[in-house]
């Protein structure tokens, strides 16, 4: 298997991943991560959410760092839309940051 192949499988699996994460549910990019089996993948999850920057159809903004910052919000198309969707759904902040005891996913369960 070429290296395209295995980055396209790891894209789909963390797409698949993204796909089933519950409204008024967050999961991290580490969880995505553990999740397909590759423990330390965080930043490849990273990349794998910005290559499908654009596409409304998969709930990315439902994907926040460990502490449950919004680090992925510069690739949405204003600086506030993730917050914005997340609050829509019902997700709460403490500060800057969701509340992750409320409202993590864990990919695996």
């Amino acid at each position: 298997m070429d290296s395209k192949s295995i980055n396209e499988d790891f894209f789909n699996k963390v797409y698949d991943i993204v796909e089933r994460i519950p409204s008024g549910k967050v999961t991290t990019y580490g969880a995505i991560g553990k999740a397909i089996g590759m423990i330390s993948s965080a930043r490849m999850v990273g990349w794998a959410l910005n290559a499908v920057a654009g596409d409304s159809s998969l709930p990315c903004h439902r994907v926040v760092n460990r502490v449950g910052e919004l680090s992925g919000k510069m690739y949405f198309s204003t600086p506030h839309l993730m917050k914005e969707l997340l609050i829509s759904e019902g997700i709460t902040f403490k500060g800057d940051a969701v509340d992750m005891k409320k409202h993590f996913w864990e990919p695996t369960d």
